[in-house]
């Protein structure tokens, strides 16, 4: 008998913290947990990313208007260069040759043109004294103004052999630092076609620039004068800044992709920088300092019933206003797609609680950098909790639904970030 008193008893307890487990389980499996934030005051910048090459601001390329064989090199990878400095000379022998041949021709038609000179002025006595016929006149006129075009003709021809015999040598157009060399002593260069390249040389390596491909959809809210901030790989740690310069209207369009060429100038005073690098930039394109702002999740937030409370909402300020005015400013204060003004804030609802139940507040949002959202016209205040997610019988996770007020992000293209 004490045995199964016992055994009852424990059978007793057993069922009873049972039903207390299941009780507990149950009713905190029914039970909905918000997450809030508090809304305070920041700043808020909109920036657009994209990638770019860095470059030196001005590159020349030097390249021998002259065929020939490159026979000394003065100037190498690397070299600091002046304006006229020497950078290679070319193998002179048969430039030096067709000079002396075109001066030989100078010569000769010189010569020619002397002797014509004179039989013109014997015939033209002969001619006076009757003692020659008008075509003997005719014949040395003519064989004068031959020789004087022939004498014109080779002069040109020994202008043109000194120019080329200068052309061997080759000096620096610009002052810079020279990045490339294409040749070595003894290569043969051919001019016949293109002037072949022997250098590239960069003005200053203390003032660069980046050229960006920015995408059509953020194009629009680029300007010139706005303020970039860049990475490159060689230098993770260091942030970079720099000043958009241009905007190229000619576009780029790779696999149906339209892309335009945005120009940074970019101050390089530590020397850091390297043509060819790829930078991330970011430019900026909007700023707001020390406003009130709020989670976008908070926006984003909606609870299951949000339709009643809303509807709740809109039944009170109908009562407190006639009909069609209370109806004009709750399309007004909730906002509709497609309809909102351009440069204006729009409408968003946020959701507070009061007695453990979710609130609608209306509020205007101005700036957006997907972190923080700027809002405005609303009696919500610093240090104002905000709803930003919920768990529940209705949840899986504890993640924000969609608000379907909740405004979009401006562009298409680039990242936007915060501070």
């Amino acid at each position: 008998m004490k045995k199964k008193k016992w055994l009852w008893i424990a059978l007793g307890a057993v069922v009873v913290l049972g039903g207390g487990f299941f009780w507990l389980r149950n009713g905190n499996a029914n039970k909905v947990t918000y997450r809030t934030a508090k809304i305070d005051r920041g700043n808020i910048m909109v920036a657009i990313s994209a990638t770019g090459t860095l470059s030196a601001d001005t590159t020349v390329q030097v390249g021998s208007q002259v065929s020939g064989r490159i026979a000394k090199l003065y100037a190498d990878f690397n070299s600091n260069v002046k304006t006229g400095d020497l950078l290679a000379q070319l193998d002179p022998t048969f430039l030096q040759a067709t000079l002396n041949q075109a001066k030989a021709g100078v010569a000769r038609a010189r010569a020619s043109q002397n002797q014509a000179q004179r039989d013109y002025d014997r015939t033209k006595d002969l001619f006076a004294k009757n003692l020659v016929s008008q075509a003997d006149m005719d014949a040395a006129i003519t064989n004068l103004e031959s020789a004087k075009a022939s004498l014109l003709q080779v002069e040109a021809q020994l202008e043109g052999a000194d120019v080329n015999l200068k052309y061997a040598t080759i000096r620096s157009p610009i002052s810079g630092v020279v990045i490339s060399r294409n040749v070595d002593v003894g290569q043969t260069v051919a001019a016949s076609l293109q002037a072949p390249t022997l250098f590239e040389i960069a003005n200053d390596l203390r003032k660069m620039q980046v050229k960006a491909s920015v995408d059509e959809a953020d194009i629009g809210n680029v300007k010139k004068g706005q303020e970039v901030t860049f990475r490159v790989d060689a230098f993770p740690n260091d942030e970079f800044a720099g000043r958009v310069r241009e905007i190229r209207l000619a576009p780029v369009i790779v696999q149906n992709v339209v892309t335009y060429a945005v120009i940074i100038d970019v101050n390089n005073p530590d020397m850091k920088l390297m043509p060819g690098m790829t930078a991330t930039i970011s430019i900026t394109v909007a700023t707001r300092e020390d406003v009130l702002r709020a989670p976008m999740q908070a926006v984003k937030f909606s609870p299951p019933n949000a339709d009643a409370l809303l509807d709740s909402m809109r039944a009170k300020r109908m009562q407190q206003a006639p009909d069609s005015a209370g109806a004009r400013r709750w399309q007004r204060e909730r906002g509709r797609e497609g309809q909102r003004p351009s440069g204006r804030p729009t409408r968003s609802v946020l959701w507070v609680l009061e007695d453990g139940t979710p609130q609608p507040r209306m509020a205007g949002s101005g700036l957006q950098d997907g972190r923080y959202i700027e809002l405005v016209r609303t009696n919500l205040n610093e240090g104002d909790e905000v709803i930003i997610s919920m768990t529940g019988p209705q949840t899986d996770a504890p993640q924000a639904t969609q608000n379907p007020f909740a405004p979009s992000m401006p562009g298409g293209g680039g990242r936007r970030r915060g501070f």
